[in-house]
This record gives structure tokens, C-alpha cells and sequence, in this order.
């Protein structure tokens, strides 16, 4: 895929199954958890359009309840059973905004639901952003792997902090304040 500049204007962030059952079996859930709430604050701050997804929440329950405080109040949820988003009927057109072609994705486990996704929208030409720092796996090798093999094929593997100054782009502005407390914080 040719390199690109995320843009404020063609962003969209995905967020994927990050749910009360399956999070706390993640290696290292708590950061991806704190991740995850910047990305929701940002998304909020600079009027990103954020979509989740929530798989079968009837046996894995649903969204944070850490995450569901932040989200922001136009976020949209698509419930699925499918590991890969793109396998299950109408989530493309979910998905699908002609304006914001660029999506970040973010959620758990980078391996199995993140992978499929990621790349089967590579596969479709969609400009995908993977906020590795955002992703989990329960095996942190398995979360590795995954982020190697979506990045050679085209993904941009960026930590989150990256993904939120790439659509502030400056320094001095009223989003770059509202935000800066949120890379304050420690790990």
C-alpha cells in the first residue's frame, strides 16, 4: 500500500471488542484499557467518528463499563459473531464512509478479531491505522506477531499517542491543550 498522512478530516476510529469479560485475560489489559480511553477522548475532542463492535455479548457482555463513560455520544455499536468484522452481513455498511477513508483500529485480541479484520479490509484497499498500544492479546507473543504481519502487509503500526498528534497536527491549538493532560499521565 503507498504510504499516507493521517488526516483529522478522512479518520474514522474502529474499536473492537474490548468487553468486561474478555479484557481482564489480556496481557497487559490495563494499558490497553488506558489506551483505549485516550483514543475515546481524542475521538471526542477532535470530532472523529468512533464505531465499535462488541462480539456476542450475550456470553462475553458488553463494552467497559470504563470505556462505555468516555465513549462519545454519537459513537455507533455493531454487535457480531464473526472474528473478522468485514466476514459479518452489513458491517460494511457500517463502516462505510466515503469522507473517512482512513481507520483506526484498536480493540482485542490483535490476533484473532483485530488480524481478520485488519486484514481483510488491506485486502479491500481501506487505509487502515493499527494503535498497537490500544490491542492485546492473552498471549503477548500472539499480539506480536499479529502487529508484524499487518504491518508488512500495509497497515501503519503506530502507538496511540502517535495516532492522536498526527490529527492534532500542531502544537498551541485548543485540541492540542484539551488533550495534553492525557500524555501527561504515566504508563
Amino acid at each position: 500500500m503507498t504510504p499516507f498522512t493521517l488526516n483529522i478530516d478522512k479518520a474514522q476510529f474502529l474499536m473492537i471488542d474490548i468487553q468486561e469479560k474478555l479484557l481482564p485475560a489480556i496481557n497487559g489489559h490495563d494499558k490497553v484499557l488506558r489506551n483505549s480511553i485516550k483514543l475515546a477522548r481524542a475521538a471526542i475532542t477532535l470530532d472523529v467518528p468512533l464505531k465499535y463492535t462488541e462480539q456476542y455479548p450475550r456470553g462475553l457482555g458488553g463494552t467497559s463499563e470504563d470505556l462505555v463513560k468516555v465513549l462519545p455520544p454519537n459513537s455507533e455499536r455493531f454487535e457480531k459473531t464473526h472474528f473478522s468484522c468485514m466476514a459479518e452481513p452489513g458491517f460494511e455498511v457500517f463502516l462505510n464512509n466515503q469522507i473517512r477513508e482512513q481507520v483506526v483500529v484498536f480493540g482485542i485480541e490483535s490476533h484473532i478479531c483485530v488480524f481478520s479484520t485488519v486484514m481483510a479490509m488491506l485486502e479491500k484497499r481501506i487505509k487502515v491505522i493499527v494503535a498497537v498500544d490500544a490491542c492485546g492479546s492473552r498471549v503477548c507473543q500472539n499480539h506480536t506477531y499479529a502487529m508484524d504481519t499487518m504491518g508488512r502487509y500495509g497497515a501503519m503500526i503506530i502507538p496511540s499517542e502517535s495516532v492522536i498528534y498526527q490529527l492534532i497536527c500542531r502544537a498551541g491549538t485548543t485540541q492540542f491543550k484539551e488533550l495534553l493532560p492525557l500524555f501527561k499521565e504515566t504508563e
